[in-house]
């Protein structure tokens, strides 16, 4: 009995693993401090989990639209409209989804199709580093994935003139997130405008079918003074702009599993009735009693939102003034989300105290966990120069920060 290429040849989630991995050690009593979950630590507001439970004692406990009810979509739709400025939207632009990641994999299948004999692949443009998950499931889709190099100097940002030389004809998709996991900065308006007039330019000219994914799930988390924009309130894109959000990060609802989908326009209708069709062979709705607690978050707790960004800004200042203060890490300032990406190659072709050779971000990450209990994400499978990186989460304590800064600087200062 075999099982399918396509789920032999997936790549796991590196993020996931060391997650998984950290959380059995702190399971058998092992003092692990771990710096791997894109998760914040506070707890979901008070209001939200009401929300919920009083729906379970209504009754709300059935089968839903499969894209959410009109009610739900409704705040949604006005909360893009007025926060984000995206135009011409309605309920019927909205697609409620299990978790962006969800989203996102249902947003490729509509816009990916496997090539037919003969025919070059559609091409899927991602800035690297990025997210583990855009790059597999964009190649599960049928995409052929064309990786934008960044680096720390820039910020991990392309520039207009980078986008320009890279779009071709099969261009399909080009991924923005911002603020960027896993290197926790973020494009301002004007580079984000300037990106935006390339994408119009070659829609006019050599990739009329080319669309940007704007992945937005961290637009609450921006404590740098450089405010969250989206791309897709941009008037010339603005109707080949799929914008995928969440309520993950700026609720600490992780585990809810809430994503959202909006598309503008007389397309973006199409498009997410074709994302409904396919979600309704998939998933149909999310839990049915979850959708009041959307609802309460998005209309009532701002202020919540805004308090876990204020305390990851503190959190980033602290972090970052930690691992530059370690030789040979270079790092750039965190603006958004909540992860630092240090530069370790410095390190390259030294041994820890164990024996253990030290030849890339893996090998880095592997004995830092072994030898000194500090759990964080090598860079290998962001892509780019992501190898020469390491991902460290700090939606964690200050204690917990402190603590494992300590433990990283005598790593790094015993290493051979």
């Amino acid at each position: 009995m075999q099982i399918s290429r396509r789920a032999s040849d997936l790549k796991p989630s590196a993020t996931i693993a060391v997650t998984n991995r950290a959380k059995q050690m702190q399971a058998q009593g092992v003092d692990v401090l771990s710096f791997a979950a894109g998760e914040p630590d506070f707890d979901t507001p008070e209001p939200i989990k009401e929300a919920a439970i009083a729906a379970l004692r209504a009754g709300q406990t059935k089968y839903m639209p499969t894209m959410g009810d009109t009610r739900t979509r409704e705040v949604i739709a006005a909360k893009a409209s007025k926060q984000n400025g995206i135009p011409n939207i309605t309920a019927e632009h909205i697609g409620i989804s299990s978790g962006g990641k969800h989203a996102l994999y249902t947003a490729y299948q509509c816009l990916f199709d496997f090539p037919r004999p003969n025919e070059s692949p559609s091409e899927c443009l991602i800035p690297v580093p990025a997210w583990v998950s855009y790059m597999p499931l964009a190649e599960l889709a049928g995409a052929k994935v064309v990786e934008l190099p960044t680096t720390t100097a820039t910020g991990f940002k392309i520039s207009p003139v980078q986008l320009k030389s890279a779009i071709t004809p099969r261009s399909r998709v080009l991924v923005l997130c911002t603020p960027s996991n896993p290197c926790g900065t973020m494009y301002s308006e004007d580079e984000l405008r300037a990106l935006a007039a390339v994408v119009a330019e070659a829609a006019r000219t050599i990739a009329p079918d080319l669309v940007v994914l704007a992945d937005e799930i961290y637009e609450k988390v921006a404590y740098a003074g450089i405010p969250h924009f989206s791309i897709g309130s941009v008037p010339e894109i603005a109707e080949r702009t799929v914008t995928i959000n969440g309520l993950s990060k700026a609720y600490s609802m992780t585990g809810w599993r809430v994503g959202y989908t909006v598309a503008s326009g007389e397309w973006g209708l199409k498009f997410i009735c074709a994302m409904a069709t396919l979600q309704g062979q998939m998933t149909t709705n999310i839990t049915s009693f979850v959708y009041p607690a959307i609802r309460t978050a998005l209309l009532e707790c701002e202020a919540e939102a805004q308090m876990f960004c204020a305390k990851f800004g503190e959190r980033a200042r602290l972090i970052h003034a930690r691992l530059t203060g370690i030789p040979g890490l270079v790092c750039a300032k965190p603006t958004g989300a909540f992860y630092a990406f240090p530069d370790i190659s410095a390190h390259f072709g030294k041994t820890s105290p164990a024996g253990r050779r030290i030849s890339g971000a893996l090998d880095f990450c592997e004995a830092l966990l072994a030898e000194s209990l500090v759990a964080a994400v090598p860079g290998e499978d962001f892509g780019g120069c992501g190898r020469n990186h390491v991902r460290f989460s700090f939606a964690c304590s200050d204690d917990t920060i402190n603590r494992g800064m300590d433990r990283l600087t005598k790593f790094v200062a015993d290493l051979r």
